[in-house]
Parts: C-alpha cells; structure tokens; sequence
C-alpha cells in the first residue's frame, strides 16, 4: 500500500469521515509546507503520550485529577454523569453547572457486545459509596441505548439515599450531546426530572 493510500485509510477510520474527504485531507497536507505537517503529526503524538483519563472522573486530561476534580469551587455532591469526555466540555461550556462529572467511556450496547463491565459503572458506585453524593444527574445521550443505559444506572442506584434525575425530555432523540446548541442543553439541564 502507498504511502498516500495508507495515510488516506487511516483518516477514513476518524468519525465523521469517509473516504472522500478522507482523500481531499490527505491532498491538502501534501500541499503544505513540511514543518506545518510536522507540527501535526507531533501535536497527535504529543496528545496520544500525554492525555490519559482522569483517575477520579473518566475525563481527559493531562494531569491527575484532571482540572475540574481539583477545583474546589465545584461541588462534589453533584455528579453529572456522560457517555463520553467530550460532553463534558459540551455541558461546561454549555450550562452553569458547577459540579463534577463522570465520564463512563460508552453506553450500554449489547448487540455491540457493550455491556456493564465496558463501562465505567463500577467507578461511579465507588464514588457514591465513599459518601458526600447527594445528586446524580444521568445526561446520557437521548439515544436508545443511552436511555437503557440511564436506566440501568439509576436502578443500580435505587435505595442509596440520594437523589438520581435525568436532562429534560426535548433533547432530540436519537441526537448526540456533542451537537446540541447550548441553550437546549441549559434547559434540559435546568428542567431535569427526578426518576424512579
């Protein structure tokens, strides 16, 4: 396989990318200056040797705990929890929530052979076992699967003696956090509902 053929099979692997425009990408970095490709290729080397998840919460970061576990503004009793570490920077950037959050790395998929033990489930009950929780917020995406999910969470969480809700019904179903605009997400966020 050419280099050129290899570069553009690796791009077409990204989400969101098919092979056209994985082919118009790799044109264009073969029309840029050698240094502009390089400073690319080490800023995905960079991030792939030095991003890891967070020990605390499952999000992305470059230092343990990751910036939001650490902020002491933030209230702990309040868990917010994702599907992935980028609904963290949607609903941070999104909303006023000033609690954490926990990230679970998927959702619950069975006919993709996702199950519990996939995702970071056991973490999040460690976390609420240790004390100090008084909320769980479940945002996972309003997808099939992310309501399986929600649900799964919230009936492992069922007499613990805290409060489990869900983001407001209006999010698009079948949608990803990721592409909501803000303000549906802030009303979601605000009008959560408390289940079970």
């Amino acid at each position: 396989m050419s280099a050129i053929e290899e570069l553009i099979t690796e791009l077409a692997r990204l989400p969101g990318i098919g092979r056209k425009t994985a082919q118009r990408l790799t044109f264009h970095l073969l029309q840029q200056p050698a240094e502009q490709v390089g400073r690319l290729a080490a800023a995905l080397t960079g991030v792939s040797e030095r991003v890891r998840a967070c020990t605390e919460c499952g999000n992305l970061t470059e230092e343990q705990p990751c910036a939001i576990c650490r902020d002491p503004r933030r209230d702990p009793a309040v868990l917010c929890v994702v599907e992935e570490p980028s609904a963290v920077s949607v609903v941070d950037r999104a909303t006023e929530f000033r609690g954490r959050y926990h990230v679970l790395g998927g959702r619950l998929s069975p006919l993709d052979g996702v199950g519990p033990e996939s995702l970071r489930i056991a973490p999040l009950l460690e976390r609420v076992d240790r004390g100090g929780v008084r909320e769980v917020i479940l945002a996972t995406n309003p997808s099939m699967e992310g309501e399986v999910t929600a649900t799964y969470i919230q009936q492992l969480l069922a007499g613990r003696g805290l409060r489990v809700t869900r983001l407001a019904r209006g999010l698009p179903v079948g949608g990803d956090l990721e592409y909501v605009d803000g303000v549906t997400l802030q009303h979601a966020l605000s009008a959560r509902q408390e289940i079970g």
